[in-house]
């Protein structure tokens, strides 16, 4: 007497675009234990299909035209806990998946990923576990690591261009030739892993009050 079968996985597919859906439908239907058991193009959708069709995991778009799949994952989660959340996006940014992870998601999936990598993610989401497509720890881990430490010079620098002063007037001020000044501007955008002098502005600007603290210890 053979051991009964398990029952398929029940799939909620969610994506603005419906040839997107059309096409992981068609492919996931071709997978024994895989049912699409509904579809949605927009959060209000979604939040029916989950009521109507009771699955067991959601596959998300993050860039949804009407609402965001992250607010979504959050509101899915909190009608129905047991459910696992799968992202499925376009975009890299490890900001996008940290918010995506803090909201409840299981996994975060690239479209450009391979039908096997999906099938993996899905697997991986399904057993419990969590499922970030490969090269997205290596950015979050970069995006999260502290940035190097500035001398108190280069702080003080960066402050000053923060005020909007130019190379001339720090080096006037600090009594600094201007080519110790730009040298200096150099290893800040190095350290930063700053491309332009408008990064470098940006940054300054942004980072204003933690820089005066920083040049006056």
């Amino acid at each position: 007497m053979s051991a009964p079968s398990s029952p398929p996985l029940r799939i909620l597919l969610v994506d603005d675009h419906p040839l997107v859906r059309e096409g992981l439908r068609s492919r996931l239907q071709t997978e024994p234990g895989y049912e699409v058991v509904a579809e949605a193009g927009s959060a209000d959708e979604a939040l029916i299909a989950l009521k109507q069709a009771a699955p067991d995991l959601a596959l998300l778009d993050v860039g949804l035209r009407q609402g965001s799949g992250i607010e979504l994952a959050r509101a899915l989660l909190a009608q129905t806990p047991a459910l696992r959340v799968l992202m499925f996006s376009m975009y890299d940014n490890p900001e996008y998946v940290q918010r995506a992870l803090e909201a409840g998601a299981s996994g975060y999936v690239l479209k450009d990923a391979s039908v096997e990598a999906l099938l993996a993610a899905i697997e991986a989401v399904r057993a419990g576990g969590t499922y970030l497509s490969p090269g997205l720890t290596r950015r979050m881990f970069r995006a999260q690591a502290p940035k190097p430490v500035l001398s108190p010079r280069e702080s003080e620098i960066l402050s000053a261009l923060a005020r909007g002063e130019t190379s001339k007037d720090i080096a006037r001020r600090l009594d600094l030739s201007v080519r110790t000044v730009e040298t200096h501007r150099q290893n800040i955008k190095r350290k930063l892993a700053l491309d332009t002098p408008a990064e470098l502005l940006r940054y300054a600007l942004e980072h204003a009050r933690g820089l005066e603290a920083d040049s006056g210890r």
